[in-house]
Order: structure tokens, then C-alpha cells, then sequence
């Protein structure tokens, strides 16, 4: 739990399960929203990479330029993130030929890199660390790493693999119930123990919005990819409107 002063100059949200179930569903709204441009609007790939990597800045600029955590803009960033890592990692693993195996070994490179040069620079990669503009860039570069990873991976477990959409879900749920034992029963790392939830839940998001909007033929449910994001959206604007919810009640409590 952060301290009061923390919880004050943080730009980032408590991390919850209410943060952990809008972090999965942002990223299986990342794959559905980022196939519905690149595959379903037939923009491609490389024009869908540039869109989103467009409105990726734009969130990140209001994200540093804010004086204080606003939930909607936190989580427009987050969304952005994960649009952009679906269609990059498309991109790289499809039409430059790199490949899965490829694309996952570059991108795992990237987010260690990223993560050693954050800790090198400030001392700290924990999240509670994040209140100064230098941070915020190393947070969501490195957030931005991690989520086209989270894609590549996915992909590479239910496609190449072969395990399928339905099984490649059980793998990385399994994978991230691994994470919540070991933070409630082991003394290992939590600052760690984030960022390999934080990285989890993309691959996670990735199959699961695939198994939702891909053909039966490929061991999808063929549901709209726009329909699905637009559910994954207002579930998204429920949840977070619950969480501030809760969060007012909470601090009146202690207030009283």
C-alpha cells in the first residue's frame, strides 16, 4: 500500500484487483481494437501501427503534462498501448518475416533494456515511484515494450505453438496464478512480481481476444470485433467508475 504522500504525487492507480481486472480487459480490447483497424477496416498493419502509435503519443504527452492521476486518461493510455503493441507486433511478425520466436526474443531484449536503463537512471522500476516526468517516460516506454511483447507471445503460443486460442488462455491464466501465489505465499520480489503479471496479462488479453472474434474454422467464436471492443469498452467505463466508487467510500471511512 502506498502511503498517503505517495498516493498523492503518483500519476498511476492503486494496484488492486480492480486494476487487474481493467488491465485484462484493456488488453483484450487492444487486440479486438487493433485487428478491427488493421484486419476488419483492411488498413493493414503498417497503417494501423502508425494510427495508434499516433494517439499513443498524444495519451502519453497528457499523461506527463497532468498534474495528478485521472483514471479515464491513465487507462486511454493504457488502451493506446495495447492497440499499438497488437498492430507493431503484428507488423514485425507478419509482414517483415521476423516471426514469432523472432519478434518475442527482440522484444523481451527491449523491455529488459528499458527496465535496466529505468533502474540505472532513478534507482527503482516500482511503480510507486512514478511522480516525476523522467519516470513517466521510462514507465510507458516500457509498459509500451512490454504490452507488443505480451502480442508476440500470445501468438506465438496459440499459432505456432498449436495449443489454440481456448488453451493458450489456460496456459497464461495458469502462468498468472503462479504470480498470485508466489506474491501471497513467497518473499520474492513485488516490484518483479508486477512487472511478470504486468507482462502476463497482454499474451493473456491477446488470445482471449482472439479466441473471441476469430472464424470457428481457426477455434474462434466469429463474434464482431466491433462489438466485442465496444463490450470490452463499456465493462472498461463500468469498472472504473466502480473503482472510484469504492475509492471515495474508502476515504471517507478513514476520514471519519
Amino acid at each position: 500500500m502506498k502511503t498517503p504522500t505517495e498516493q498523492a504525487l503518483a500519476k498511476v492507480p492503486e494496484v488492486t484487483l480492480g486494476f487487474w481486472l481493467i488491465k485484462i480487459a484493456a488488453t483484450t480490447l487492444g487486440e479486438t481494437g487493433g485487428d478491427a483497424v488493421s484486419m476488419s477496416m483492411h488498413l493493414g498493419y503498417l497503417v494501423g501501427t502508425g494510427i495508434f502509435a499516433v494517439c499513443f503519443l498524444v495519451a502519453v504527452m497528457a499523461q506527463i503534462k497532468a498534474k495528478g492521476f485521472h483514471p479515464f486518461l491513465y487507462w486511454t493510455t493504457i488502451v493506446a498501448t495495447t492497440t499499438v503493441g497488437t498492430t507493431l507486433a503484428d507488423f514485425a511478425d507478419r509482414s517483415l518475416g521476423i516471426g514469432y520466436a523472432g519478434g518475442s526474443s527482440l522484444l523481451l531484449a527491449l523491455l529488459l533494456g528499458s527496465l535496466f536503463a529505468w533502474h540505472r537512471t532513478l534507482g527503482s522500476v516500482s511503480v510507486s515511484t512514478v511522480s516525476s516526468p523522467q519516470a513517466e517516460v521510462f514507465y510507458w516506454v516500457t509498459i509500451m515494450f512490454s504490452q507488443t511483447l505480451g502480442t508476440a507471445l500470445g501468438d506465438w503460443t496459440a499459432d505456432t505453438a498449436g495449443l489454440g486460442y481456448a488453451n493458450a488462455s489456460l496456459v497464461f491464466g495458469g502462468m498468472l496464478a503462479l504470480v498470485v501465489a508466489a506474491f501471497f505465499w513467497t518473499r520474492v520480489s513485488r516490484t518483479l512480481l508486477f512487472w511478470a503479471a504486468f507482462v502476463l496479462t497482454r499474451p493473456l488479453g491477446a488470445v482471449v481476444g482472439d479466441f473471441l472474434d476469430k472464424p470457428v474454422t481457426a477455434g474462434g467464436l466469429a463474434l464482431s470485433r466491433y462489438s466485442a471492443s465496444a463490450a470490452l469498452l463499456a465493462f472498461m467505463v463500468a469498472a472504473i467508475l466502480l473503482t472510484q466508487a469504492m475509492d471515495r467510500v474508502h476515504r471517507t471511512f478513514n476520514h471519519d
